[in-house]
């Protein structure tokens, strides 16, 4: 099962100009902006700024940065912010006193990203954010605008994996319910608003708790581990990202429950699905990486560019495997 691709077609203003956020209007295009002057040099300089680079996501998004950056004549300057807000504020920053021609911004959280493409703003230099949604209301608040956002169609895979639970024990089974997600990212609740709805079409399925892994296979052990110990009739269990997987798995195995509870994900690397891990969503970041840099080329040069990008997700099922880069 798959989505189409969404990008926006109808013309707009420029975001970047009029300061609005991406969803305030459909095209973006870089034609009446004062672009910084690193742009017009022989190589212009792209700053990436990245979470972290121990989730293989990150890992695959800035090879992929760096190898489609280099093809594209590109000098691209990578940033990890080890998952710390300030330090990834810090690292735009840099970026800035640096004279970069653009920045794509992946960021730590939703809501305080919103201090980067602000200072982007103010500094002229046009931002295109990619996986993580940076919230609306922090950017009205902060007056600040992105060009472009890039990612999953985050409902979608919520959805079909929620979909497939229903297909798997069947319409009127009992579904007791346990996610493993992370409040603070757009994303994530996205995906776990999809997976809720589609499961709340069975009469008998409820969601008895909702836990935060914070993206980290290591506490998404530890949560899983008292979720399941605290709610014992839990037979599905859904983590809505590749991290929260692997650590909901291990919670599984050391509790001897893989007859009992199946585990439905975003895709964990490298990892064969099986009967109690029994299907997932995969994303692919260095496709989204190439995209970004691709718009940005085509924004650089004047033309229009989708003021959102939301790509399909690949499913997999038990027998299935996913390939390298199809991670949660």
């Amino acid at each position: 099962m798959k989505t189409l691709a969404v990008t926006s077609t109808l013309t707009g203003a420029c975001l970047f100009a009029l300061g609005l956020t991406a969803l305030d209007s459909p095209t973006a295009h870089a034609a009446s902006v004062k672009l910084p002057a690193n742009c017009t040099t022989a190589k212009p300089t792209i700053g990436v700024a990245l979470p972290n680079t121990v989730n293989p996501y990150y890992i695959a998004m800035q090879d992929s940065f760096k190898t489609h950056g280099a093809a594209l004549g590109y000098d691209i300057k990578v940033a990890i912010a080890n998952d710390n807000d300030s330090n990834q504020l810090s690292q735009v920053e840099a970026f800035i006193q640096q004279g970069v021609c653009a920045v794509a911004l992946n960021g730590v959280n939703s809501g305080p990203s919103a201090a980067s493409v602000k200072a982007l703003n103010q500094a002229g230099i046009p931002v295109f954010t990619v996986n993580v949604i940076v919230s609306a209301d922090d950017l009205k608040a902060q007056n600040a605008s992105y060009v472009e956002y890039v990612g999953a169609d985050q409902v979608a895979g919520g959805t079909q994996i929620g979909e497939r639970v229903l297909k798997d024990l069947g319409n009127s089974a009992k579904i007791v319910a346990g996610i493993i997600g992370d409040p603070d990212q757009i994303p994530t609740n996205q995906r776990d608003k999809g997976f809720s709805d589609a499961i709340s079409k069975d009469p008998n399925a409820k969601v008895v708790q909702t836990i935060n892994g914070k993206v980290d296979p290591n506490i998404s052990l530890q949560v899983a581990g008292d979720m399941l110990q605290g709610h014992p009739d839990i037979n599905i269990i859904w983590a809505d990202t590749g991290p929260h997987a692997v650590g909901a798995l291990q919670a599984i195995t050391q509790q001897s429950k893989a007859g009992s509870v199946k585990l439905y994900a975003f895709c964990a690397a490298d990892t064969a699905l099986t009967a109690t891990y029994a299907a997932c969503a995969a994303q692919e970041p260095a496709d989204y990486a190439r995209i970004v840099l691709d718009n940005l080329k085509k924004y650089l040069g004047g033309a229009n560019v989708p003021a959102q990008v939301l790509q399909p997700l690949k499913i997999f099922v038990n027998g299935q495997k996913p390939g390298p880069g199809e991670v949660g």
